[in-house]
């Protein structure tokens, strides 16, 4: 079974051959909706479930070698494994091995011998759990994606770029690195807007977005910092690296054409940059600050253009 595949496995772990045979077979015939895989120790189980996806370990506590209580310590300590469900399995009515169990992660305890009918119910529940648990995941992870993204042109929003600024400055004073902010207005975005509409404005700046994005490297992070002004950070990247940047950039975009049903059009950006080290940039705030006085400085001296920090 491939790492990427999406049906579910319950991974018996067991140094008993015949219990091993007895679980599958009732799992088997149960008719869950799970894959049925068999391990004779707890080495050989960890070794499965770091080639394949398991949804679900049985796990017996006494085993020569790697026993229960240790592979259930090794799993809970490993980021990839610590969220598959575990239900122990032991011939002991011991309460102190089952509290033990519990405490270090265990979701579950099932004493032999046990009818088959609650081994089954106990499966079917932790799958069931799992998959919820796993889809809410996805779902708290997709919201925490969106919650970065701009809705429009679906680079970084504001805040998540102020965090990318604050980590990447910290590290670019931590290894006297460059670091290079250039800050990217539309030029007359609202003659754009009253002129074309509002859609249109939108097109225009999936254009530019899509335009910046194209010259940018995998390390660059561009994103949409407010209204029609953009951001992109360019680690290791010294000024003028950054003024080449931001000079095909402004001429890129201009190339850009933004068709609509009633004619088409283009716009121009004006771009300012900053760069670490830089006079007087002992922060993010002051790398922002300078970035946003050479961007108007190129507002001022006609637009479509590039100017630098610092500004005289």
């Amino acid at each position: 079974m491939s790492k990427n595949s999406c049906r579910q496995a319950v991974l018996i772990v067991d140094d008993s051959d015949s219990v091993r045979k007895r679980v599958a077979q009732v799992l088997r015939m149960s008719a869950i909706d799970a894959d049925v895989l068999t391990a004779s120790g707890g080495a050989e189980a960890l070794a499965m479930m770091a080639a394949q996806p398991v949804t679900l370990v049985l796990c017996d506590v006494e085993m020569p070698g790697l026993d229960g209580f240790n592979f259930l310590k090794i799993t809970r300590g490993h980021a990839d494994l610590a969220e598959i469900p575990v239900i122990m399995l032991t011939v002991k009515e011991d309460l102190g091995a089952k509290v033990k169990g519990l405490t270090e992660g265990a979701s579950d305890y099932l004493t032999k011998p046990f009818h088959n009918e609650e081994l089954v119910a106990r499966v079917r529940v932790h799958l069931k759990l799992k998959q919820l648990q796993d889809e809410l995941r996805l779902k708290n992870a997709k919201l925490e994606e969106l919650s970065r993204l701009d809705a429009l042109t679906q680079i970084s929003n504001r805040r998540h770029f102020m965090e990318v600024l604050e980590s990447e400055f910290a590290r670019a004073q931590r290894y006297t690195a460059t670091l290079s902010l250039v800050m990217l207005d539309v030029d007359h975005f609202k003659l754009v807007n009253d002129t074309w509409g509002h859609v249109a404005g939108d097109d225009a700046l999936i254009g530019v977005t899509n335009a910046a994005r194209a010259l940018l490297r995998k390390c660059d992070h561009a994103a949409r910092y407010g209204g029609e002004e953009f951001a992109l950070l360019l680690p290791e990247t010294p000024l003028e690296g950054a003024r080449i940047v931001a000079e095909r950039i402004r001429r890129s975009v201009s190339e850009v054409v933004i068709a609509q049903p009633l004619g088409e059009f283009s716009v121009t950006v004006s771009l300012g940059i900053a760069t670490f080290p830089g006079t007087g940039i002992a922060n993010p705030s002051e790398l922002v600050r300078q970035a946003d006085e050479a961007l108007y400085a190129a507002k001022r001296a006609g637009r479509n253009q590039v100017c630098v920090a610092p500004v005289e």
